[in-house]
């Protein structure tokens, strides 16, 4: 009896790290992204990028953490003018998890907003 918990209990771990190792990285990656999109909102604010620069540079550092983004997928909103105003920036992507048995896909929306000092 005690071998057969034994071996439940190592199957049951196995399993724990199988999901571990799909799950985790998907998440990390987004917590990766999502801070680049801070810091490009942030530097955004104050220059004289266009949206489609900033799109282009968020697409270009989700690339670095292999994420696969379109310019459909991430959405930049400037209201105002350089330095007053506010700059928004949204993403959306799915990353589809495969399983032995099971499969399904983890929705991610990073987005940041930052206002202008004025």
């Amino acid at each position: 009896m005690a071998t057969l918990k034994l071996i439940f209990g190592v199957a049951i771990l196995a399993a724990m790290v199988l999901v571990g190792i799909k799950v985790i990285p998907p998440y990390f990656s987004n917590y990766e992204l999502e801070d680049s999109i801070k810091t490009e909102a942030l530097q955004a604010t104050y220059s004289t990028r266009t949206e489609d620069d900033v799109r282009e540079a968020i697409i270009k550092q989700a690339r670095n953490y292999d994420i696969a983004l379109t310019p459909k997928q991430v959405h930049v909103t400037r209201v105002g003018g350089n330095g007053n105003g506010s700059l928004a920036i949204d993403a959306e992507y799915s990353v589809p998890i495969e399983l032995p048995g099971y499969s399904t896909t983890l929705d991610f929306h990073p987005s940041s907003k930052n206002k202008g000092v004025f």
